[in-house]
């Protein structure tokens, strides 16, 4: 059960969101990780700032997953997502910021996996 919650400060159209959302569904295998599971959040137009100064184009990019992965398998992903939004949305990679949230335990339709 992934979660991948993606904060840009580029306004985004629904067309590229649906794009992204693909992608990071097939990027989520990188972790092991099926798509079927897989939930995105995409949130467009967020202010975000680094050292004290305000990006103007950037990304903060959440993924949370049940269980752990290997470190270079998050290393790997950490560089396909910085690909994806510096192709699709303009965003370089060094205003990327990516984070990963191992869960032991997620709640779902009344219960814990």
């Amino acid at each position: 059960m992934p979660l991948i919650d993606t904060r840009v400060t580029v306004k985004m159209t629904a067309p590229q969101k649906e794009e992204i959302k693909t992608e990071l569904g097939r990027l989520i295998t990188t972790l092991n990780k099926p798509e079927t599971y897989l939930m995105v959040g995409i949130e467009d137009s967020c202010d975000l700032w680094f050292g004290g100064k305000k990006l103007d184009k950037g990304a903060y990019v959440a993924v949370s997953l049940l269980g752990d992965a290997p470190k270079a398998s998050y290393e790997k992903l950490t560089g396909q997502i910085c690909d994806l939004l510096s192709d699709k949305l303009g965003i370089p990679g060094s205003a990327v910021y990516v984070t990963y949230h191992p869960v032991s335990d997620w709640g779902w339709n009344g219960s814990n996996f």
